[in-house]
């Protein structure tokens, strides 16, 4: 099945900001193009809008004058439904509200073709539900397209339960030939991304409701640690936290309140005082004229340990070895150990592993890096009665690396260590379900929310043993449900080392 002829007309109902997107990605591609709203006006102005959006991409040379006056002539607004008779795509962006994109399709079905292909651009409701409506549902696909959609190259191409596999190989292959990165899922809540992005929020947001750090702290840390472009709290801050939460809460619901999609109280409490970010100037940062932003907890300059005895394999941390020699500090080498650091004053280094540093005799935790040669900053998890020294010590080394050092409460499993083995939690859980592959996946999140790496890529480097590790340690030690380690997840850490590995 390949994608529809460029000649085949598109129609894009709902002319908001995502159905202006669709529709101008469609044209652009060199389709036809017809677009309906309910108030017919409402075409007309973004059938303009798009046309404005053609001159800037003129104006920057993105595009030809011949091509935006080509395109123009190819976008019509409809008045009425019927005139979206003889599309060959129908795809939806009207409001989230079930019965209202039932009704639409039903109305749709009585207008196109037999071989149209209706698609809603949903990001929170079940395909297979929308789809339900129709006499014909094996037709009826997702096609989750990412604001904006003439920019953003990711699409998720969602299968309901009644898709026929033809209409979803269409359905990829046109989004392929528009110049989108298309991966297919099942109709899962969440989809990919919105499913498996969750614990990047909600971790932050535990490790905050536990008085283990401030937003300021754990941002920085996921950005300088973590690699990740932004951090939780201003990333909420940006998409809108009534927004969010609302993403947090139906996929809970759609998973019948399971805990591991668990909403945050304290998001609860940002989104009924108003506070709702950007948007509104004020959100978990104050964005107000003349505020000022918080900066991230940084511990004052420690004298550098003389050395370091390492104590068996330091695992993802390994790299740390090579980095502690290059700043002068010495390394000495212990036979045995569980992978650690001793430092001259009898305390430990560990790197997170989802025990609290309080239960461990006098250790410090450090969490992870996504590369700990670049990273720029890290986190140390202290308990209260650790000895000075030993905190002393251990921000010294780090410091002695070129890293500003967060020391924060004594959260097992810390900031980004917690975060990505959840995260690859999901991954797995999802692609053993069947919902995803693994690759398109690390496609999603990468594309889809700018991960510095794909969860099977992360996972990868980090060892089929870690994440359940982790998780497990975690899950002993709160036992809701949240961190409890998926199957899939057991599957893969008890793999043996000819056997079954990363999923395909």
């Amino acid at each position: 099945m390949t994608a529809l002829d460029l000649s085949s007309p598109v129609a894009v109902v709902g002319t908001g900001t995502m159905g202006q997107g669709i529709a101008q990605a469609a044209l652009v591609a060199g389709h036809p193009v017809r677009l309906y709203d309910a108030v017919p006006e409402r075409a007309r102005e973004a059938a303009g809008a798009i046309g404005a959006r053609l001159d800037r991409l003129v104006e920057k040379e993105r595009l030809t004058g011949a091509d935006r006056d080509a395109a123009r002539a190819r976008l019509e607004p409809a008045e009425t439904l019927a005139d979206l008779a003889g599309c060959a795509l129908v795809v939806e962006a009207v409001v989230e509200r079930l019965d209202v994109k039932q009704e639409l399709f039903r109305a749709l079905e009585d207008v196109v073709g037999d071989d149209c292909l209706l698609a809603t651009n949903t990001s929170s409701l079940s395909v297979t539900a929308v789809g339900g409506a129709l006499r014909d549902p094996g037709r009826f696909v997702g096609l989750h397209f990412f604001n904006p959609a003439p920019l953003l190259p990711l699409v998720e191409v969602v299968s309901g339960f009644a898709t026929d596999r033809a209409a979803a190989t269409r359905a990829y292959e046109t989004a392929r030939a528009w110049g989108k990165t298309p991966v297919a899922c099942a109709d899962t809540p969440g989809f990919v991304v919105n499913r498996v992005a969750r614990p990047f929020y909600a971790e932050a947001f535990s490790v905050y409701e536990a008085r283990a750090a401030d937003p300021a702290t754990i941002d920085a840390v996921l950005r300088e640690s973590g690699g990740f472009r932004m951090g939780a709290f201003e990333l909420t801050d940006l998409i809108g936290q009534d927004v969010n939460e609302a993403v947090t809460h139906s996929v809970w619901q759609a998973f019948f309140q399971d805990a591991r999609f668990t909403p945050s109280l304290a998001q609860r409490r940002l989104v009924e005082s108003g506070r709702l970010g950007r948007k509104s100037g004020q959100g978990w940062y104050d964005y107000r004229d003349g505020a000022e932003r918080p900066g991230p907890h940084t511990a004052e300059p420690a004298d550098r340990p003389a050395y370091v005895v390492v104590e068996g394999d330091l695992g993802p941390a390994a790299e740390l070895l090579t980095l502690i020699r290059e700043a002068g500090v010495e390394v000495r080498e212990a036979d045995g150990g569980s992978g650690s650091l001793l430092l001259p004053g009898g305390g430990r280094l560990l790197l997170a592993d989802g025990r609290t540093s309080g239960e461990l005799d006098d250790v410090v935790h450090f969490d992870l890096a996504l590369d700990y040669r670049r990273a720029t900053r890290i986190a140390l998890s202290a308990h209260p009665a650790l000895p000075p020294r030993t905190l002393a010590e251990a921000t010294g080394l780090f410091q002695a690396l070129g890293k500003k050092v967060s020391v924060i409460g004594d959260a097992p499993g810390m900031i980004v260590a917690r975060t990505v083995a959840r995260i690859v939690c999901l991954a797995h859980d999802m692609v053993a379900q069947g919902a995803a592959s693994a690759q398109d996946v690390d496609t999603a999140m990468r594309l889809g929310v700018n991960y510095p790496l794909g969860p099977f890529e992360w996972d990868g480097r980090l060892g089929r043993h870690w994440a359940y590790g982790l998780l497990e340690n975690l899950h002993l030690r709160e036992p809701s449900g949240r961190y409890a380690p998926s199957l899939a997840l057991h599957r893969r850490a008890h793999a043996s080392d000819a056997g079954e590995g990363t999923p395909s």
